[in-house]
């Protein structure tokens, strides 16, 4: 019993071994600012959400492209608020505030 108690610990602390830089590697990514051509994907993606296979990279292509206007496809409020929230990630404070309210604005 005490070598199967041993066997379970030495198998639990492997696991927090391997899985810590897995776990913390997302917080280091967070806080890098998305760059121009992220936050036009994360805008596509937005814009586009609800297509699927063939349709969703064809409509992805052609945003991505500038072929496409977010006029053409109104946004519901929920895609303008996390389109506006990927472009400005990164900024903090009073700078966020400002910039969350001049996208939203339009």
């Amino acid at each position: 019993m005490n070598s199967t108690l041993t066997r379970v610990a030495t198998h639990a602390i492997a696991a927090l071994i391997v899985a810590a830089p897995i776990v913390l590697q997302p917080a280091a990514a967070d806080d890098k600012p998305l760059s121009s051509s992220q936050s036009k994907m994360a805008a596509c993606s937005a814009q586009n959400k609800g297509k699927k296979g063939d349709e969703f990279k064809k409509a992805q292509s052609d945003c991505l492209k500038g072929e496409t206007t977010a006029a053409a496809t109104p946004m519901s409020p929920q895609d303008r608020m996390k389109m506006c929230s990927a472009q400005n990630k990164g900024k903090k404070g009073d700078d966020y505030k400002k910039a969350q309210s001049d996208c939203l604005k339009g």
